[in-house]
């Protein structure tokens, strides 16, 4: 039961992390664009910044928990990864209640009603005479805040099953770094070598 949940709510933040992730490819071929007719054709658009911060803000937001499902954001764990894994769960935990679901609910209440008063007025940008409409983005922020207390809800109980189990349940993964494969493959070929 637990297992299912924890794997369905990481499948959720896997595709909303795969939808959101081609923000950058949108973005890159934005800003290429913009450089190509900027510095070539000597005419600037009017669109280029609101486009790459646009994109970038919703491609933050919406990815976060995505990360977070995947053990992938940055910790300072020079202490916690030597200790048993009983021990990291319980202190994990603890962590979620204390920090975490205080930080992620106020971001959730404060980002509804900001996003809703960018709604309410049709927000748009004040950095361009385009008049981008801005707030899409302000909407995203109880979204992602939502999304973050749900891969939380899964962390705890990955938790859980570790200190019932005395070790941490596998993630999904479904991206490795260059770094990793290029280690996978040099382990490989020395294996290869070894055997011939």
């Amino acid at each position: 039961m637990i297992r299912g949940v924890i794997k369905t709510i990481d499948l959720l933040n896997k595709s909303v992390g795969h939808a959101f992730a081609w923000c950058i490819v949108i973005l890159t071929l934005g800003i290429s664009y913009e450089v190509f007719v900027r510095y070539a054709l000597r005419d600037p658009t009017s669109w280029a910044f609101d486009l790459s911060y646009i994109l970038y803000g919703a491609l933050f937001l919406m990815c976060g928990a995505y990360t977070l499902s995947r053990g992938g954001h940055v910790r300072a764990d020079i202490f916690f990864r030597r200790w048993a894994p009983r021990r990291q769960a319980a202190l994990e935990m603890v962590l979620y209640f204390v920090f975490f679901f205080p930080g992620v609910l106020a971001l959730v209440i404060a980002g509804w009603a900001y996003g809703i008063e960018s709604h309410a007025i049709k927000e748009v940008s004040v950095n361009s005479p385009v008049g981008v409409p801005i707030w899409p983005l302000k909407m995203l922020i109880p979204a992602a805040g939502t999304l973050l207390t749900l891969q939380g809800v899964a962390e705890v109980m990955r938790c859980v099953l570790c200190l019932r189990e005395g070790q941490w349940p596998a993630r999904l993964h479904d991206v490795d770094e260059l770094e990793t494969q290029l280690v996978q493959l040099h382990t490989s070929e020395q294996a290869k070598g070894i055997h011939s």
